[in-house]
């Protein structure tokens, strides 16, 4: 089964196609829950209104569908509390000019 780190560390394979950085790095991970085979990712959007809200969650899911042990997984979008630029690393900030 895999550790929360490996999860989140798969997760920065995913990208917001529309801003070019990967969820983790834009803060959009809020937490991730492993029991047993299963594995729940709650999660966030840059806006509520988001036109890319079903792919992205879907890329979530299957990125975490392809790791070993893992059977099941539920993709929560929540928007409390609503993201902000401070979610996002230093780094993500550097890249996008802030």
């Amino acid at each position: 089964m895999p550790t929360e780190e490996e999860i989140m560390e798969a997760l920065e394979e995913v990208y917001d196609p529309e801003i070019g950085l990967n969820v983790v790095e834009l803060g959009l991970i809020y937490g991730v829950k492993v029991e047993g085979k299963k594995v729940k990712v709650t999660m966030t959007l840059t806006v509520p209104g988001c036109p890319l809200a079903q792919t992205i969650t879907e890329y979530v899911g299957n990125r975490i569908r392809q790791m070993d042990d893992v059977d099941d997984v539920d993709v929560e979008l929540t928007f409390d509390p609503p993201w902000s630029l401070e979610r996002m690393t230093p780094e993500a900030r550097k890249k996008i000019g802030l």
